[in-house]
């Protein structure tokens, strides 16, 4: 399935992802969304367009996006398997212009993610998972295999730009050593781990399922592993909400 399916997504991410970029930079309006974060028009466009070509092209798929209406766990816990997705993953990169902002699709299968999918649009790079092999960075119409490194003295470990001073991390920092901080927006902070760049990534503070499905798969792809602090994987669409537990990400 989902190797027909790859070159597809592929296409329609480049698609979407020249529609982001036109946007980049323009200093355009956002509202506010409940949970307090930022919603853009580009968002809502990516997630129109995504949207609606998974429903071409897989129709009898449930989608969940971060931008969908709400649909109530009574619905969802009937899913075996669906789209999960970020249409835009690092608004707030987006918004402050970096180029650390991405799309996220995943492919859930009994609450565990099988297939991942994240696009850098300012780089034009991909990145993937096909369920049960290994990840792979797509450049250039170039592929390479990912694998993680572990640190051999010094661990580099990455941090989202806005999460420096959430005082729960600060305390986990306190507890390790020979370590130098990089920060980095969106689910690419999975991706810097799976291509050998980061070690280590501590996740403190509000995160949601659609900010992990695919980076968690891509990484464990890569040699990676994600747990959350009782050391099980994430699991998703098993509540009400759609909050991941705080989670470390390793090499």
């Amino acid at each position: 399935m989902f190797s027909t399916l790859l070159p597809k997504l592929i296409s329609l991410t480049s698609e979407v992802g020249e529609t982001i970029m036109a946007l980049h930079n323009d200093n355009i309006d956002f509202t506010v969304k409940p949970d307090n974060t930022p919603l853009t028009q580009a968002d809502k466009i990516s997630h129109s367009l995504i949207t609606e070509a998974l429903k071409k092209i897989t129709p009898d798929a449930p989608i969940l996006s971060e931008e969908s209406e709400m649909i109530p766990f009574s619905v969802r816990k009937d899913w075996n398997s669906y789209w999960l997705i970020d249409p835009l993953d690092g608004t707030r990169d987006f918004l402050d212009g970096t180029r650390e902002f991405c799309i996220s699709i995943a492919y859930i299968v009994n609450n565990y993610s099988v297939f991942g999918l994240i696009y850098a649009p300012f780089d034009k790079i991909h990145y993937y998972r096909l369920p049960g092999q290994t990840s792979i960075k797509l450049m250039d119409d170039i592929c390479y295999k990912l694998h993680t490194q572990k640190p051999r003295r010094w661990e580099n470990i990455v941090i989202g730009r806005h999460s420096t001073k959430n005082k729960q991390l600060q305390k986990h920092l306190r507890s390790k050593t020979n370590f130098e901080i990089f920060r980095l927006g969106s689910a690419l902070k999975f991706c810097s781990i799976a291509e050998g760049l980061n070690h280590y990534y501590p996740k403190f503070g509000r995160c949601s399922e659609w900010d992990t499905a695919a980076g968690v798969c891509i990484l464990e792809g890569a040699g990676g592993k994600v747990v959350d602090f009782q050391n099980q994987p994430l699991r998703y669409n098993t509540r009400e909400d759609h909050l991941s537990p705080t989670f470390v990400a390793s090499a």
